[in-house]
């Protein structure tokens, strides 16, 4: 005779055999790029991780940024992630190659790591006409040369040019968008990215926070410059690698879950978190262990 099959045993195992998409950033800027995922992957859970407390990344060295993004990875596969994305730019360029080559092999499971800058660069020579690009960062992803070094790869004959634009991520999470401070000193970035070639078609903005400022951005720009934000891409991107790797065995619902988590105080991050985010955010605080 066949046992009884138990429906409620069974959708437990579906349940826990099943993972979650993670979201990590050192802080808000993430988030835009978790608004593109959601929108395009609309019935898959995702989990989000700020790690606000030690923000911001930008100008931290290279061994201090991957240490923090490993234990930011780690703790979102030990709450049900098998598959991270560093929607950040400073990580993406400090951790994520030692990550992938280093921690990865040393697990057993099935465990996956992607950041958004190779996304990103994979697909600037289908707009440059020029072959000239323009990228505008943090201090830290300017200095890894990261987009540089990327570009190289899929597009020998593009020439990059880079700036560095530490003041515009104060300028967003101080709730200075649009005023004519803020634009003084995105022209000014912008000016000094441009003297260094007025050929530059292509702006990547390298940096999650950027899209915040994109009106200020575009009134500095000629008007056949094409402006790349990295949360459409990175969402196109991430859902042609799971059409690729059926071994990631996601959670699918209708809609999808998302969760919040901060390693600031929940109330902090919320009020913020939703100015990036475009919906009202409820996180819950955590604590990693050192």
């Amino acid at each position: 005779m066949f046992k009884a099959f138990d429906l409620s045993k069974a959708f437990l195992y579906l349940r826990f055999s099943m993972s979650k998409i993670g979201v990590f950033d050192s802080g808000y800027g993430g988030l835009t790029v978790l608004k593109s995922l959601v929108k395009e992957l609309p019935n898959h859970d995702f989990v989000y991780l700020g790690d606000n407390a030690r923000a911001p990344y930008g100008n931290r060295s290279f061994d201090i940024v991957y240490e923090y993004t490993l234990q930011c990875v780690n703790w979102l596969f030990d709450n049900g992630c098998d598959l991270v994305i560093l929607a950040c730019n400073t990580a993406s360029a400090k951790a994520l190659r030692q990550i992938q080559q280093v921690d990865l092999p040393k697990r057993s499971d099935i465990k996956n790591v992607l950041g958004v800058i190779r996304p990103t660069t994979e697909v600037v020579g289908n707009f440059s006409r020029t072959n000239q690009v323009g990228i505008v960062g943090t201090v830290g992803t300017i200095r890894s040369n990261s987009y540089v070094i990327e570009i190289e790869k899929f597009f020998p004959n593009i020439k990059v040019y880079q700036e560095a634009c530490p003041i515009w991520v104060h300028l967003v999470e101080n709730r200075l968008v649009g005023m004519s401070g803020t634009d003084f000193f995105v022209a000014h970035h912008l000016q000094k990215l441009f003297l260094q070639s007025p050929n530059i078609d292509t702006l990547i903005l390298g940096c999650t926070h950027y899209p915040l400022l994109i009106d200020s951005i575009e009134k500095c720009l000629p008007p056949n410059v094409k402006i790349i934000s990295q949360g459409e891409v990175v969402a196109k991107s991430l859902k042609q690698y799971l059409k690729l790797h059926p071994e990631f065995k996601l959670e699918k619902h209708k809609p999808g879950l998302v969760e919040f988590f901060t390693t600031e105080q929940y109330y902090e991050f919320n009020g913020m978190a939703s100015l990036f985010y475009g919906n009202t955010v409820t996180a819950e605080h955590i604590t990693l262990h050192l």
